[in-house]
């Protein structure tokens, strides 16, 4: 008697639709790779944004604190023009009082002599 094809027929069967299972299961797992390095990529990136955020964050806290030490520096020179103010007021007062003293005594010798 001769034996069945039919068994073989549906192993074979069987075994392409399993290659065909492997192969699609073979693509998603590449897939899934791809997926995964680049989204360690992209942890990667974020990670190196994030420490560049912070150096700016700390750059800027410092112009910061600049920026507060520069307004106490300008908060002082309305007292330092009026000091000045001061020094140069007293100064020219003394330079007028001796100019005062010294012209009075030339003015009244001229002012004895004789008018022709």
């Amino acid at each position: 008697m001769r034996q069945s094809v039919a068994p073989s027929r549906m192993s074979h069967a069987t075994s392409l639709a399993s290659q065909a299972n492997n192969t699609a299961a073979l693509n998603r797992l590449l897939e899934k790779k791809k997926e995964h390095e680049a989204v360690a990529a992209l942890e990667r990136a974020s990670a190196l944004f994030v420490k560049r955020i912070e150096g700016l964050a700390d750059d800027c806290e410092v112009m910061a604190d600049a920026g507060q030490v520069h307004g106490q520096v300008l908060e002082q020179w309305p007292n330092m023009f009026r000091i000045l103010g001061l020094i140069f007021g007293k100064r020219q007062q003394s330079a007028e009082s001796e100019e005062l003293e010294t012209v009075p005594s030339s003015v009244g010798r001229r002012a004895s002599g004789r008018i022709p």
